[in-house]
């Protein structure tokens, strides 16, 4: 099958042909129809700062925000599942059994393989080997763009049951990318009374009302504090760090009131530091959010099937695997674009 391949930071994907997946007696294999780009998988690819993330493996395929059709199915799962079915799948391959499985909580088995980022092939492939425990039927009206489009989704959910968010609340939401965008949508559909959307980028704001927003921040030319005191009539009490990049979440300190809560969702891989005096002298609530459970999958897809959440406005365009490493590095720079996936055909 093709794939795109990481060789090492600084140098473009390469697309090659490996061996097809086989599916373990408990697993799964996808025939990849869409992908999702994320903002972590371009940081991972970079060249990193000593004392930071450790770097990719070379040879890793990522991808980990994806859709797909079962074309083989496991020994131990051909009485649950069939050939032909739709699905999208936690980016993880848990033992299924354990305690940490069976509470939705597979990231935290000790058996656990992370999909997409060095420990098992992701899905900038034509093919993907999957977890059956950690995958979702695609009701019909959930089509390859919004199956692919979950898991950003499930982020923001997770982070905003995190947030123990309170119907009448306002939050503001620092940065305006798909996790972003998602945090907004959560935070409209459980009854946030303000959605405050910050961002650099007026392209990415412009989609914020989409999300549920009541009032965007272009922060490149307005000073985020007192805007979102005019639009909310005061400080937001819930501010979420979408950002993840040095700096963010001593910005989001700064914003928040006192009393508040900060919620830092964006994956800042880079060394960071924070003045503690500004959370302290507040009283801060500060919070770090790790992906999701398996409940905050199943009701994302329920909730897209419903048509109470629609994620297909932030898809900002497709590529080919003939376009894909263009666009890969070009995503590395640009921030006009919120979501382009690979369609592997």
């Amino acid at each position: 099958m093709k794939a795109a391949i990481f060789h090492g930071a600084g140098k473009p994907l390469a697309i090659e042909t490996v061996p097809d997946p086989t599916p373990g007696p408990g697993d799964l294999v996808l025939k990849v129809e869409a992908c999702g780009i994320c903002g972590s998988d371009l940081h991972a690819a970079e060249i990193h700062e000593p004392g930071a993330m450790p770097p990719l493996p070379a040879g890793t395929v990522m991808g980990h925000e994806f859709s797909g059709e079962i074309v083989a199915v496991g020994s131990d799962m051909e009485s649950r599942w069939k050939i032909g079915e739709r699905v999208t799948a936690m980016p993880l391959i848990g033992c299924g059994k354990c305690l940490a499985c069976l509470s939705g909580k597979g990231l935290r088995c000790k058996s656990c393989k992370g999909i997409g980022l060095g420990a098992a092939a992701g899905a900038y492939a034509e093919y993907i080997r999957v977890g059956a425990y950690e995958s979702f039927r695609l009701p019909e009206q959930v089509d390859w763009h919004a199956g692919a489009m979950v898991e950003p989704l499930a982020v923001g959910l997770h982070a905003v049951n995190v947030a123990k968010l309170q119907p009448g609340e306002s939050v503001l939401v620092i940065g305006a990318g798909p996790i972003g965008l998602a945090v907004a949508a959560w935070c409209r559909f459980f009854g946030a009374r303000n959605v405050i959307v910050s961002d650099l980028v007026k392209a990415r704001l412009d989609l914020a009302a989409d999300f549920g927003a009541t009032g965007c921040i272009e922060a490149s030319r307005e000073d985020v504090v007192s805007r979102a005191n005019q639009l909310a009539g005061a400080l937001p009490g819930v501010v979420f760090d979408c950002v993840g990049v040095p700096g963010s979440q001593q910005m989001a300190m700064q914003y928040a009131p006192v009393d508040g809560r900060v919620v830092v969702v964006g994956v800042c891989m880079k060394l960071d530091q924070t003045l503690p005096i500004i959370a302290i002298g507040k009283e801060l609530q500060v919070n770090y959010v790790l992906a999701y459970h398996h409940q905050d999958f199943a009701f994302t897809v329920q909730m897209i099937a419903s048509g109470r959440i629609n994620p297909l406005p932030m898809l900002s365009g497709t590529v080919s695997f003939d376009d894909f490493p263009t666009a890969f590095e070009a995503l590395k720079a640009s921030k006009q674009e919120c979501k382009v996936m690979l369609h592997p055909v």
